[in-house]
């Protein structure tokens, strides 16, 4: 449906991605979500298994595990490895070294803040607030780019503040799989840069695909 009203296509559009690579980035996401790349494993712990989990208004269902069982640390296609590679794509490309580092740092201090552990599920992080601050930051940095500065900021600001800063908290949640950019980040990430993108160009001028 958000694709067929155009919402996905215009936000994408907004940062500079053209239509024919902008299904490709969608596809890549959503399908992305449901790959997981260990990088690394936590002593054992008792795990919460068999249960759902409801947080920020999202409901999460933890994987059936019994007994103790290993944290395993992977890193989400979708979640992770595709924003942050759009992200640093945009920067380079638009240059906005200073204004997009400063920006990323703004979100991943507030992201850090309203981050919270679950236990049996990982951490989560709040979806609608996260953007207003990313416009915000975005909007105040540059109007002109105010758009690539928003997922940008979006992205690796809710990433960072909502996963790898909080990597220390997950040893004792009892998660199966703490997933950098899945579960209730996931949601964050994703429709945080989609989201702050559609604000900031509410406020700026139209800018044309590259």
């Amino acid at each position: 449906m958000l694709i067929e009203v155009g919402i996905l296509q215009y936000a994408y559009d907004r940062i500079g991605i053209k239509r024919r690579h902008m299904f490709a980035l969608l596809i890549l996401s959503l399908l992305g979500s449901y790959v997981n790349i260990p990088v690394a494993e936590l002593p054992a712990e008792y795990v919460h298994s068999g249960r759902e989990i409801t947080f920020f208004g999202m409901r999460y269902v933890v994987p059936f595990v019994t007994e103790w069982t290993r944290t395993v640390i992977a890193v989400n296609v979708g979640g992770a490895l595709v924003p942050a590679i759009l992200s640093i794509y945009l920067l380079v490309k638009n240059r906005l070294y200073f204004r997009g580092l400063f920006a990323v740092a703004v979100v991943t201090a507030a992201v850090h803040h309203m981050a919270y552990p679950v236990n049996g599920n990982g951490i989560a992080v709040p979806i609608f607030v996260p953007p207003l601050i990313t416009t915000a930051v975005a909007l105040l940095l540059s109007r002109e780019y105010a758009a690539p500065l928003a997922y940008i900021a979006g992205s690796l600001g809710t990433l960072i503040g909502g996963d790898l800063l909080n990597l220390d908290k997950i040893q004792g949640l009892g998660a199966p799989v703490a997933s950098i950019g899945g579960a209730g980040t996931f949601d964050g990430i994703f429709f945080t840069g989609i989201l702050a993108v559609l604000l900031a160009s509410l406020m700026t001028g139209k800018r044309r695909s590259a």
